[in-house]
């Protein structure tokens, strides 16, 4: 399994470490490990490389801002093609390397749910911000695992909640046909019960279409689509297959702007082979887009990419899936952060450790835009019960070259999804006779 260290070298540039020995010594002694599970091969390659850049550039970052209270962050990849086999070796051949691993975001919901069972025993825990389980928020069930600031049932809601507003309210859904392409997978159909339950609620009729892995071969769907006329398509793709579908839209003459991505269906990626021809084209965010003009995105050019370390290339800053390694990796290292108050500040926290900080977050706004992200993220705070922190959202459309913010702020409606994170986190619960945490484990 191919891995490699991409950080560590950056504490050596760190003012006042004195000599290179001294220096090395320093940074071995205050490691704080982050293994970074990488698609740089694959069907998703394209999507998931700037993601790896990003997480490696921001944690370079903190490095070169001093660390974690003194203490150096060290990313070590594997990679792992986005497949699921491949994603367990991984987390096996790191989860007990340099002192033991913080936190792992495999990038892959297939990945997720396989470690999900392994999670618990090795107490590691694991950011899954957009993919993985949305019933994992459920921190009363999910202990070790952390949607941070958003799930699928978020998207697919707000979604849901744009196309509403533009056609006039949710009365004037009913009757209305929403076709949704996705992924033949656990990523593509953790969709499909809010749209579903939307569906039951408004009484718009679904039309869902999978399409195998890897999603190159959709000319049946598309075929079904032409003939169905559905007023709206919503895609729950992930990297060659988002491409694929916007060509055939073209070919079958399918108004892009009738077409709704969820947040990993809507980067660059997914319409530079396309071109002005994919104009129209909407895809809801994870709170950040393409943020060129982010005070973190500068300060990585300067401090990072300005010293000749940067991961990736220098025109891939601040685009919309470098941003989302960004932000992953602030997490990573403000859930460490958090915990270091607890544990001992300026020390490395253990996993364990670092769970109870990620399960504590408080990024105020105030603390959000010091660390570079203002006007990116909105705050974010988790707790015993709520491991998401928070479910806004903004959608984006491809204006023939770059993507424009098409919404305001919305909002994900928690008085729908709590009851449906429950329900579906009790029957995980039943099915693998787990007890909810007593309200003695959710103790500060």
């Amino acid at each position: 399994m191919k891995t490699r260290s991409l950080t560590l070298a950056v504490a050596l540039a760190l003012a006042g470490a004195g000599s290179l020995g001294t220096s090395v010594a320093f940074a071995q002694d205050k490691v704080q490990f982050f293994p970074s599970l990488t698609g740089r091969t694959g069907p998703v390659a394209p999507n998931a490389t700037p993601f790896a850049n990003g997480y490696a550039d921001y944690m370079k970052l903190v490095n070169a801002r001093g660390g974690i209270n003194g203490v150096m962050t060290l990313v070590e990849e594997c990679e792992t093609a986005y497949a699921t086999d491949r994603g367990v070796e991984c987390y096996e051949r790191l989860k007990g390397r340099h002192g033991g691993a913080t936190v792992f975001q495999p990038l892959s919901t297939g990945i997720t749910f396989a470690l999900t069972e392994k999670i618990p025993n090795d107490k590691i825990p694991m950011i899954t911000s957009g993919y993985g389980r949305s019933d994992s928020a459920d921190g009363g069930v999910f202990k070790w695992n952390f949607p941070l600031i958003g799930h699928y049932w978020v998207a697919g809601d707000v979604v849901l909640q744009h196309i509403a507003k533009k056609e006039g309210g949710w009365d004037k859904l009913k009757g209305k046909k929403i076709a949704v392409v996705y992924h033949d997978s656990p990523f593509g159909k953790e969709l499909l019960p809010i749209v579903q339950e939307r569906s039951k609620m408004h009484g718009f009729e679904v039309q869902l279409l999978p399409v195998p892995a890897p999603g190159v071969e959709q000319k049946a769907t598309w075929l079904q689509i032409r003939q169905q006329r559905p007023d709206f398509v919503i895609m729950q793709t992930w990297g060659v297959m988002t491409s694929t579908a916007l060509k055939e839209a073209v070919a079958t003459g399918y108004p892009r702007e009738r077409m709704f991505g969820t947040w990993w269906s809507g980067a660059e990626p997914d319409v530079r082979d396309v071109g002005a021809a994919a104009k129209g084209y909407n895809a809801v965010m994870m709170q950040h887009g393409a943020e060129f003009d982010a005070p973190v995105v500068k300060e990585i050019l300067e401090k990072v990419h300005g010293k000749g370390q940067g991961t990736g290339p220098r025109e891939e800053v601040g685009t919309v899936l470098y941003m989302r390694g960004v932000v992953g990796a602030m997490l990573a290292v403000e859930g460490a952060r958090a915990a270091q108050e607890k544990f001992g500040k300026g020390k490395p926290v253990t996993g364990e450790q670092a769970r109870w900080g990620y399960e504590n977050l408080n990024l105020t706004q105030a603390k959000l835009d010091s660390l570079g992200f203002k006007g990116v993220l909105r705050p974010i705070s988790t707790s015993c019960a709520d491991h998401m922190g928070s479910a806004w959202a903004r959608v984006h459309t491809w204006d023939g070259s770059k993507f424009v913010w098409a919404s305001d702020w919305l909002q994900a409606d928690d008085q729908i999804i709590r009851p449906m994170v429950r329900a579906s986190a009790d029957k995980y619960a039943a099915e693998k006779k787990i007890q909810r945490r007593a309200p003695s484990d959710c103790q500060s």
